[in-house]
């Protein structure tokens, strides 16, 4: 394609050329899920003047919440701090199924207008960034591959950390043999039967402990079979405490001091498990000795690593235990040889026999959605950007990133990263700047990603994916609320490492302006 006038090489875009005319708005958010939604919210509680738009690839409001719609499909973290700090969860549910996140999130964009600003079934292909207009001009294809184009001014990135499109699925010897059924729970088949059948669930993460008392309740039995063990605890359904509350003090009241309650508990637990991993490591151990009965090995539920190397595993009233308790499930540790056509035999030479196989294996790293980025004609990669106080992407130009909390409920971290974002537009328009970038020294970086601490498969798999981890101060991701809520919130903007500047075009614009002004009055 040739350089258009006006434009250098490297700025052209990705798709065919935009033939429709190009809306610009002030922000535009990549992804409708809980980060997008969440700073749409904040934008239109805290600066209702600006314009914005959602761009969202799904047809409905959710990201996450929307493509998972397997049986059993819940939140892993307590939903008085997985909710946003600014609209109740008023359910004394504590960990909440999908329909339930779903309603609330469609709710939440409804009740703040959020709604009506989403473009839903397009995906941002690229986003280039040109500091001579001061703007980002970003690609967009509909569903049937038909182009478009928006320009912003600030470009925010909701997308999460992972491939929506496939889930991270090994390939196992022998599966084209298989005469059963096999399915990844990121894609479940609507009109999956297995009532009465048996099940074998692969994995043991988050998702594999949510699968498996869920499927036992119609299926004929359901096995998990994991390569490792992975720690899980048993949380109450339901808030005792907070449910009594609600009927006595206002709902707001009662929200904001049990969020309170959870996030220090949450940061104790955390802390606790960093400082003595031994002690925590015996307490989780008799938790599920008790959960057990004597139903299960120990064994099965005894990691080699320590509590948070991976993330931790909670399940409601402890139904996988119970689960396996009444013989519904069981639970096997080994290594996959081969897939038989009747089930899977294990290098051990133990066959487990199956109907439908269930490779519950983990996600796929993408950062952007998979969109590329050009800064100025240069193509700029996320993975070699270090992270500015967990939200700016240093040596991209007006653009955040909204990434959670690996170690807490992930809006935690989304709330006050939004916040932040709209206190640096709030601080660019009152002293006249319209770009701002940040730049970090080499002695600022780290060779792991913002994830390293973290020991899971998806992980090492995504490290070359991910943002770049910094060594000390604002550059460091330390997943710490009680260090980043004040920081965010309440912390100088302009700390000196913040690079404010003016577009040239617009600079010349108000000196033309300034001049025809003073030359009126002189004539005038």
């Amino acid at each position: 394609m040739a350089t258009q006038p006006g434009t250098r090489p490297g700025d052209e875009p990705a798709t065919e050329p935009v033939t429709e005319p190009v809306t610009h708005v002030d922000v535009l958010i990549v992804g409708a899920g809980i980060s997008g939604i969440g700073m749409a919210c904040h934008l239109t509680r805290e600066l209702p003047e600006r314009t914005y738009a959602v761009i969202e690839r799904r047809d409905a409001i959710g990201g996450t919440w929307d493509l998972f719609r397997y049986p059993g499909i819940r939140s892993d973290s307590d939903m008085m701090t997985f909710a946003y700090g600014f609209r109740p969860w008023t359910s004394p549910r504590i960990l909440a199924d999908g329909d339930s996140i779903r309603t609330y999130l469609a709710d939440t964009a409804a009740e703040y207008g959020v709604t009506e600003h989403i473009r839903f079934g397009r995906r941002v292909v690229s986003a280039s960034w040109s500091s001579r207009e001061g703007r980002w001009t970003v690609d967009i294809v509909d569903g049937r591959g038909v182009p478009e184009r928006m320009t912003a001014s600030f470009l925010v990135a909701g997308t999460g950390y992972y491939d929506y499109d496939q889930g991270f699925r090994p390939d196992f010897a022998g599966e084209q043999d298989f005469d059963g059924t096999i399915v990844h729970p990121q894609h479940w088949p609507a009109d999956l039967d297995y009532a009465g059948k048996k099940v074998v669930v692969i994995g043991s993460g988050a998702t594999a402990v949510t699968l498996v008392p869920a499927m036992a309740e119609t299926a004929g039995h359901v096995t998990m079979l994991q390569r490792s063990p992975t720690y899980v605890l048993s949380l109450p359904v339901t808030d005792k405490i907070t449910a009594a509350l609600q009927r006595v003090l206002p709902t707001s009241f009662v929200y904001k001091t049990t969020r309170a309650r959870n996030i220090a508990v949450q940061r104790g637990i955390y802390a606790l498990a960093k400082a003595r991993p031994g002690l925590v490591k015996a307490l989780v151990r008799r938790g599920v000795q008790r959960q057990l009965a004597g139903a299960s090995d120990i064994a099965h539920f005894t990691p080699r690593y320590d509590p948070w190397d991976q993330r931790l595993c909670f399940v409601p009233d402890g139904d996988l235990f119970a689960s396996i308790q009444s013989g519904r499930a069981d639970v096997v540790t080994g290594t996959i040889d081969t897939i038989t056509p009747t089930g899977i035999r294990l290098d051990s030479g133990e066959e487990i026999e199956a109907d439908v196989i269930v490779t519950a294996t983990g996600l796929q790293v993408q950062m952007l959605g998979g969109a590329t980025l050009r800064v100025d004609g240069e193509p700029v990669s996320v993975s070699d950007s270090v992270f500015y106080k967990g939200v700016l992407l240093e040596g991209i130009p007006n653009a955040a990133l909204i990434f959670g909390y690996i170690n807490a409920s992930w809006t935690l971290k989304a709330d006050i990263a939004a916040t932040y974002v709209v206190r640096l537009l709030k601080h660019m328009a009152a002293r006249g700047a319209d770009q701002v970038v940040v730049r970090a020294q080499d002695a600022d970086r780290d060779s792991s990603s913002i994830l390293g601490a973290l020991q899971a498969g998806y992980v090492r798999r995504g490290e070359a994916v991910l943002p770049r981890q910094g060594t000390h101060g604002v550059w460091k991701v330390r997943n710490d609320y009680f260090r980043d809520a004040p920081l965010l919130r309440h912390g100088a903007i302009d700390d000196g490492l913040l690079q404010f500047s003016t577009t040239p075009a617009r600079t010349a614009t108000d000196t033309a302006a300034d001049t025809d002004t003073a030359a009126t009055a002189a004539t005038g």
